[in-house]
């Protein structure tokens, strides 16, 4: 299964007003990652595209994940890697790409 999304990095610029909706979207490890770089909203964008895409490529499998059971985080090589429920999953290949304006995510549910 496969599954695709992209985000405009300026939805994600509003979002930092409010912390509130941050920390319903994205894990500690996701937000501590986004805030320690220089275009904070652009990573969340990209981490959110990741989400989605995930999501996307497991909604035609028998697996009821939430958008929140998602998590994406990069290796000690900038690999991102997903994570469902707090466990790592190598089922599932994982690309993500961003620029100023908009992050895409492709997933692929092996």
């Amino acid at each position: 299964m496969l599954g695709v999304d992209i985000e405009e990095v300026k939805r994600f610029n509003k979002y930092l007003k409010n912390l509130n909706i941050i920390k319903r979207i994205f894990s500690q490890e996701e937000i501590d990652y986004s805030f320690s770089k220089k275009n904070v909203a652009q990573h969340l964008a990209v981490r959110f595209a990741a989400k989605e895409a995930v999501w996307k490529a497991l909604s035609g499998s028998n697996k009821k994940v939430a958008i929140t059971d998602i998590k994406v985080i990069n290796d000690k090589y900038g690999k991102p890697e997903v994570f469902i429920k707090d466990k790592k999953t190598a089922k599932i290949n994982l690309s993500i790409s961003h620029t100023n304006k908009y992050a895409v995510a492709v997933a692929i549910f092996l």
